[in-house]
């Protein structure tokens, strides 16, 4: 037997249009971080870009559980002494209502060349509509 090498000019890339209303931070970014993998395909090769394009939709109204609005804090620092400033959940989703869902997407890919090309693959809209029609994307349910 020999072994099955994925070569990037075989790997057909398919779109899928994901609903996150009502769906829980979490489940949701680890189903989406598996398409973009692309572990979901069985010539899945960690080396090669085999994972697909997904859209979601409702963006910013997706559910967490507990009281992870205001427990949940984002970091970020500017560079200078004492540039640390934090940001709750809740305050995310008012100011920056598609970033929680792309830093919890985000954070479940490689850290290299490969996990940002995957990331681009991503696109997130807050309302219903989103301009890849043409692509004919097919609904996920999970």
């Amino acid at each position: 037997m020999k072994t099955y090498v994925t070569k990037p000019a075989e790997v057909e890339h398919k779109w899928f249009v994901v609903d996150a209303e009502g769906q829980t931070l979490g489940r949701l970014s680890t189903r989406i971080a598996t398409i973009l993998r692309g572990k979901h395909k069985p010539i899945y090769s960690p080396s090669v870009d085999c994972g697909d394009y997904v859209v979601v939709i409702n963006a910013d109204k997706f559910k967490v559980t507990g009281n992870r609005l205001d427990q949940k804090m984002y970091y970020k620092h500017s560079g200078y002494p004492g540039g640390l400033s934090e940001i709750s959940l809740r305050d995310q989703l008012i100011k920056f209502p598609k970033r929680p869902l792309e830093a919890a997407v985000k954070g479940m890919l490689p850290k290299n060349k490969l996990g940002r090309k995957m990331f681009k693959k991503l696109k997130l809209y807050i309302g219903t509509d989103h301009p890849h029609a043409a692509q004919n994307p097919v609904p996920m349910e999970f």
